[in-house]
């Protein structure tokens, strides 16, 4: 595919006036550029400098490639394309190969980081301005929407603080507790309720019945008819969620201190 140099490019403005709807804004740790939403416009990004790049990141990384990735206007939609060595890493996770066909950008913002040496990944924020927006600082008085915490009786609760215990640590590669070992942690904190695998799985299900039915949650959380989603999966996901949501958070964990006492 063919194509062309970005027609205007300029340093990431905030003012209070916002840049034509469509206009691509793209910035890294060392430099800005602007284009505007034409048929062919282009940005490109990577370690290289000019003419060979538009915007350079990971300019001190060698496992960052000279030309990375390209910002292409068309459809009325900017699509960014990986054509470097190593991964492109979107939001929710979502990746993007050289042999990915190229995504399309929702407006408003997105980062999107580009893997490096070692645990490196170097940011791009990227910024496209929509029909009704404003400008990026036009609601920075406004009153802050709270995430959408779900409700959980005492019993669910305690039950997914003992599954979820790893993930409230907040560590790199949480796991669920297995039911064995929760069974037994939760017959210490409350053995007047009698505790077993069947009842644990009882209350999971309905929690996770209760957040697949309300469409809000884009993972999986039940299997489906011939689905060979794992259960680990689906539990994994149901916990991911509830702390993400900040429904579960950190102090939760003090409920586990009590078996230690």
């Amino acid at each position: 595919m063919s194509v062309r140099r970005p027609p205007s490019l300029a340093r990431l403005p905030y003012g209070e006036k916002p840049p034509p709807p469509g206009t691509l804004q793209a910035r890294s740790l060392t430099g800005s550029v602007r284009a505007v939403p034409q048929a062919g416009s282009t940005i490109r990004f990577g370690r290289g400098g000019k003419p060979d790049t538009d915007l350079k990141v990971g300019g001190d990384d060698t496992c960052v490639s000279r030309r990375h990735g390209e910002l292409t206007y068309s459809d009325r939609s900017w699509w960014l394309g990986n054509t470097g060595q190593r991964l492109l890493r979107l939001p929710r996770g979502q990746l993007l190969h050289t042999s990915t066909e190229p995504v399309p950008l929702a407006p408003g913002y997105t980062p999107v980081f580009v893997r490096g040496s070692g645990y490196r990944e170097h940011l791009i924020e990227l910024y496209v301005t929509d029909w009704d927006d404003h400008g990026p600082n036009a609601k920075e008085t406004a009153a802050t929407v709270p995430p959408k915490r779900w409700p959980l009786d005492d019993d669910e609760r305690l039950v997914l603080i003992v599954l979820g215990q790893s993930y409230l640590r907040y560590e790199l590669e949480p796991r669920p507790l297995v039911y064995r070992r929760a069974e037994a942690q939760l017959q210490a904190l409350r053995p007047e309720y009698g505790w077993t695998k069947r009842k644990i799985e009882e209350r999971v299900g309905a929690v996770r019945r209760r957040l697949h039915q309300s469409g809000r949650v884009p993972t999986k959380l039940m299997r489906d008819e011939d689905d060979d989603a794992s259960d680990g999966t689906l539990m994994h996901n149901l916990l991911r969620e509830l702390v993400d949501s900040t429904t579960l958070v950190p102090p939760d964990l003090a409920e586990l201190d009590l078996a230690l006492e």
